[in-house]
C-alpha cells in the first residue's frame, strides 16, 4: 500500500534527480518506490475493473469480475 508519505518521497527524490542529481541509494529507493506505486495503481483499476456490470440486450446483468477477473495472464 503507498501513502502519501511515499508520494511526497517520490516527488522529493524527482525534483532532487532534477537539481543537484541521486546517490545510488536514492536511485534505489525511487525506482522500489515507483514499482510500489505502480503496483498499487494497477490493483486499483483492476479492483474498479472487476466490480463493473454490464447488462445486455435482454437485460441480463454479467459481472465483469466474475466473468475475467480470476483468468491470469
Amino acid at each position: 500500500m503507498i501513502t502519501e508519505k511515499d508520494i511526497a518521497r517520490i516527488n522529493e527524490l524527482y525534483h532532487k534527480s532534477k537539481g543537484e542529481g541521486l546517490t545510488d541509494e536514492e536511485k534505489e529507493e525511487q525506482a522500489k518506490l515507483r514499482k510500489d506505486y505502480i503496483a498499487a495503481i494497477r490493483g486499483n483499476i483492476r479492483a474498479q475493473l472487476n466490480n463493473i456490470d454490464i447488462v445486455d440486450e435482454k437485460g441480463n446483468i454479467e459481472n465483469l469480475g466474475e466473468k475475467y477477473g480470476n483468468k491470469s495472464k
